[in-house]
């Protein structure tokens, strides 16, 4: 069975400053309070006006970002405002009823001027640490669509519950080529259908990794470059399908700003969420799943585990693959009818996605390439791969897990056809997801290559290599592959 999710409508959140990563309500009232702050150093006579335009700009612009959601990184701003106002009003108003103002000597003002501008400075600090995503806009021809679709496998137990008679259930976003919007369309969502799940799944990332929700309030408010159930692109003929299983306890949005990018050069993309190990599924209806998936710091019990994960993991990409088939041959109705190639798939994932891209593989020749994004290769080597593969890899360090290259060296060199490992200098696990765009960016964290650039990396690679196995477009791979870091290939001729 399956049914479509229907689209929220959104209000929209007033966008970033680019650079700034600070709304334009948010730059205000960080004007604001500085003005409120170094007005007693100007000239008498300017000091009036600026008093009271700067007093006016911070009260009005306080009001309305707490009327639309204020953000934990200008309340440093606020409390910079709160203690400066009393003093900048205070010389206007002892004026005003015929006393003379009173200030303070400059040896006593200067320090609380200097603290108070201090205290307000962590604001942008904090805004440009965590900022709220602004996402790349895609290179290529197409614009972006995307759709939400719930499908239930009637041939699977949830081995995940007790209920004998529960049944697998998978969520699924697409982005896919579409026609170009009107100006000031409503784009999509971040992390969800509304931002009341936005908020659910983002807060539900940050306990998986011992984070307080509030730290990355920006991910919820996020919109990205595509639109929500936009038609069709008329152009292109039958797009390619790229397959995406997100890390352990990731959720399928994690790796948008590499969707988007991928449709708008022709592909269909489908990630998944994998109920009971993505952090929080939210199902229609509003039913959240969360995450069932524990470590237990044994070293052999979590290698069983990940590969039971990887396993069911496995089997889910398989199932959309079939879906996605039904759904092109109009079986399934949609848009979309008509316009898949289920005979060019690639399946991806990134770090144990990664992994259970490479196991659905080597189970289901249906699919033709693989492109595994810095994943542990949980689960047999056996059988051997027979498609096109692409592993791309962190910078290599001694705190690299020493079983990690080996292994995954192990699986590229058993492939019958040609495999390629890339290593990309400055880059760390967090780099091929969307995290460089809203972490802070610490080369120890998200890497050296920077908001722009991480995302660019991964999406030109896996595109040369996607354009190279799925669309037979001739030119060097390699050589192409070498531009982005170090680069190895395995081909059958060595075994």
């Amino acid at each position: 069975m399956w049914q479509r999710v229907p689209r929220p409508e959104h209000g929209r959140v007033t966008e970033n400053i680019l650079g700034l990563h600070m709304s334009l309500l948010e730059v205000l009232l960080l004007l604001g309070a500085v003005a409120l702050v170094v007005v007693r150093w100007l000239p008498p006579a300017v000091r009036p006006r600026v008093t009271i335009t700067a007093g006016a700009v911070s009260v009005l612009s306080a009001v309305v970002l707490s009327v639309v959601g204020i953000r934990w990184q200008l309340l440093p701003v606020l409390a910079g405002t709160v203690v400066a106002l009393p003093f900048a009003l205070s010389p206007l108003l002892r004026l005003r009823t015929g006393r003379p103002a009173w200030r303070a000597r400059w040896w006593l003002a200067l320090p609380g001027s200097v603290a108070c501008v201090g205290l307000i400075a962590t604001g942008p600090v904090a805004a440009w640490a965590f900022p709220v995503p602004v996402f790349p806009e895609p290179s290529g021809r197409f614009a972006v669509g995307t759709r939400v679709l719930q499908w239930t496998d009637p041939r699977r137990p949830e081995t995940f519950t007790a209920d004998p008679h529960d049944r697998r259930e998978v969520v699924v976003q697409l982005w896919y080529p579409a026609r170009k919007s009107p100006a000031g369309t409503q784009r999509a969502q971040y992390l969800g259908r509304t931002e009341h799940e936005a908020r659910t799944v983002s807060n539900a990332l940050a306990r998986t990794v011992g984070l307080p929700g509030f730290l990355v309030d920006g991910i919820p408010r996020a919109h990205t470059r595509s639109v929500f159930d936009a038609p069709v692109a008329d152009g292109g003929g039958r797009f390619p399908v790229v397959l995406f299983s997100p890390g352990s306890g990731g959720v399928r949005t994690q790796n948008t700003a590499w969707a988007e990018e991928l449709a708008s050069h022709g592909y269909l993309v489908a990630a998944l969420d994998h109920p009971y190990d993505s952090a929080a599924v939210v199902l229609t209806g509003g039913r959240t799943i969360h995450t069932k998936t524990t470590s237990t710091g044994d070293r052999d019990k979590d290698d069983k585990l990940a590969a039971a994960w990887t396993t069911v993991r496995g089997a889910d990409l398989s199932f959309v693959l079939t879906q996605l088939d039904r759904l092109g041959r109009g079986e399934i109705a949609g848009p979309l009818t008509g316009r898949l190639d289920t005979g060019r798939v690639a399946v991806t994932g990134h770090s144990m996605g990664g992994a259970a891209a490479l196991q659905a593989a080597r189970q289901d020749h249906r699919f033709d390439a693989v492109i595994d994004l810095d994943g542990y290769p949980h689960g047999p080597a056996s059988p051997a791969l027979h498609q096109p593969t692409l592993a791309l890899t962190q910078a290599i360090t001694p705190a690299t897990d020493p079983h990690y290259i080996p292994r995954l060296t192990q699986a590229l060199k058993l492939n019958t056809a040609t495999s390629y490992r890339l290593t990309i200098p400055g880059a760390t696990h967090l780099t091929f997801m969307d995290g460089p765009l809203y972490l802070p960016p610490l080369s120890s964290v998200v890497g050296s290559l920077g908001r722009t650039e991480s995302p660019r990396v991964v999406a030109a690679s896996t595109l040369a290599f996607l354009d190279t196995t799925l669309r037979d477009k001739p030119g060097d791979l390699a050589g192409v592959l070498s531009a982005y870091g170090d680069l190895s290939v395995h081909r059958p001729s060595d075994h």
